[in-house]
C-alpha cells in the first residue's frame, strides 16, 4: 500500500519529534480498539496504564509513570498535545540534539507524573492522569528559557517572541488550575518546572539527559554482536590534509554560530534556503 509505505519511510527517515508524534498517535490507535467506550463516549484506561493519583497503587505499578505519558483521553486532547510538541520539538533541535529532547520529553514526562501523585495523595484525591502536556511542556519551556527573545511567526497574528507564548501558556493553566481538570494542569506547570531546571542545570554543566540517553543505547545494543577488531597501533601525522580538515571544521562551527545568532534575533523563518539546509546537513 503507498500510504503505509510511504508512512515507513517518515517513520525510517524522520527525526525524535516525528517518532514520538508516531509513538502516541499509534497508542492512541490502539486506545480506540481496546480501551474505548462507545456506549459513554469516553476512554476507560485501566491503571496499571494509566497513572493513579493513589499512592498504593502507584507503588505497585510504577511503570505507569512512563505510559501514562503516551496516553490521551480524546482526539482534541491528542491534537493539540502533537501539535505544539512538533512546534516546540522544531525549536528545541536547533540548539540541542535529539538525544537531549529525548531524554528531556521522558524525564519532563516522569517528574510530572510524580508531582501529580504527590500532591493529589497529599490532598486525598482519588484521580488518574494520562497525556503528554508534562513532557511537551518541558521542552517548551526549555528552549523559551534558552532563548527568550526567538521570534516565532504565528498565523493571524504575526512575529512574537518566544517567551510571550510560554508566558500565556502557563498563565492559562495557572487560571484553570482551581477550575477543572486540577491534576492536568498540575503536571503542566511540574513539566515546565522541569524544563526550567534541566537548562538551568545544562548551562552550569550538568545534562540530566545522559542517563536517558545511555539507557537508550544499552536497549539497542542488546542482541547485537560485539565486533572483535584486531588491535593495531597507528602512528598519526599531521599532514596538510588534516590541517585543511580542521580549518574547514572550524569555518562550519562559525557558521553553524552566526545561522543561531540570526535565529535568536529574527526568527527561523527569517533563514535563507541555503541557511537551512546547511542547519539541516550539519544536524545530521
Amino acid at each position: 500500500m503507498p500510504i503505509l509505505d510511504d508512512l515507513k519511510f517518515q517513520y525510517k527517515t524522520g527525526g525524535i519529534v516525528q517518532k514520538l508524534i508516531f509513538w502516541n498517535v499509534g497508542v492512541f490507535i490502539l486506545s480506540l480498539v481496546f480501551f474505548y467506550q462507545f456506549r459513554t463516549g469516553r476512554f476507560v484506561y485501566p491503571n496499571w496504564l494509566a497513572l493513579s493519583s493513589t499512592f498504593e497503587v502507584f507503588a505497585l505499578k510504577p511503570w505507569t509513570v512512563v505510559t501514562y505519558m503516551f496516553l490521551h483521553g480524546g482526539f482534541l486532547h491528542l491534537l493539540f498535545n502533537m501539535m505544539v510538541l512538533h512546534f516546540s520539538g522544531r525549536l528545541f533541535t536547533t540548539f540541542f540534539t535529539e538525544r537531549q529532547l529525548f531524554g528531556l520529553y521522558i524525564l519532563g514526562g516522569i517528574f510530572s507524573g510524580i508531582v501529580f501523585v504527590l500532591i493529589y495523595s497529599l490532598l486525598g484525591v482519588s484521580s488518574i492522569l494520562v497525556g503528554a502536556s508534562g513532557a511537551i511542556m518541558g521542552i517548551l519551556l526549555a528552549t523559551a528559557v534558552y532563548s527568550p527573545h526567538m521570534f516565532v511567526r504565528l498565523a493571524l497574528i504575526g512575529n512574537v517572541k518566544l517567551w510571550h507564548i510560554a508566558a500565556v501558556l502557563l498563565i492559562m493553566d495557572l487560571l484553570q488550575l482551581p477550575i477543572e481538570n486540577s491534576g492536568g494542569h498540575i503536571a503542566h506547570l511540574a513539566g515546565a518546572f522541569f524544563g526550567f531546571l534541566y537548562i538551568k542545570l545544562l548551562q552550569s554543566g550538568t545534562d540530566l539527559s545522559k542517563p536517558i540517553s545511555k539507557l537508550q543505547d544499552s536497549l539497542v545494543g542488546i542482541g547485537k554482536p560485539k565486533k572483535k577488531t584486531p588491535f593495531r597501533k597507528v602512528h598519526k601525522n599531521e599532514t596538510s590534509q588534516t590541517r585543511q580538515k580542521g580549518f574547514t571544521k572550524d569555518m562550519n562551527q562559525k557558521k553553524i554560530d552566526d545561522i543561531l545568532d540570526k535565529i535568536s534575533q529574527s526568527g527561523y523563518d527569517s533563514l535563507t534556503k541555503e541557511e537551512k539546509e546547511f542547519l539541516f546537513k550539519a544536524g545530521k
